[in-house]
């Protein structure tokens, strides 16, 4: 199972961004999909999770601009990120939780898409 995000980029505070993050391989279905990131001198944190029937919790930093959803056909996660901070700058990580087998479940992540937002 490979997980491929994308979506990042340079954005000006204030601006948007939309990542993408696909999974593909031997996918029987998958449990949780979410996002998260890791800043320059800090540990990787949650951003933002979404369960296979539309259940989501978000970071207290960014409820209310950021969005995520999933296409359960596709096995794709987006996040729609909205009114950017500097302090949103980081490198973004999808993670899902998928059954591979029957009563297996693994834990998958993408190797991680740059955000920066600076002016």
């Amino acid at each position: 199972v490979q997980l491929q995000a994308s979506g990042g980029g340079l954005v000006q505070p204030g601006g948007s961004l939309r990542l993408s993050c696909a999974a593909s391989g031997s996918i029987i279905s998958i449990n949780v999909m979410g996002w998260y990131r890791q800043a320059p001198g800090k540990q990787r944190e949650l951003v933002t999770l979404i369960t296979n029937d539309g259940t989501s919790n978000y970071a207290d930093s960014v409820k209310g601009r950021f969005a995520i959803s999933r296409d359960n056909v596709k096995n794709t996660v987006y996040l729609q990120m909205n009114n950017l901070r500097p302090e949103d700058t980081a490198v973004y990580y999808c993670n899902a939780e998928v059954q591979t087998r029957p009563i297996r479940y693994t834990n998958y992540w993408g190797k991680g898409t740059l955000v920066t937002v600076s002016s």
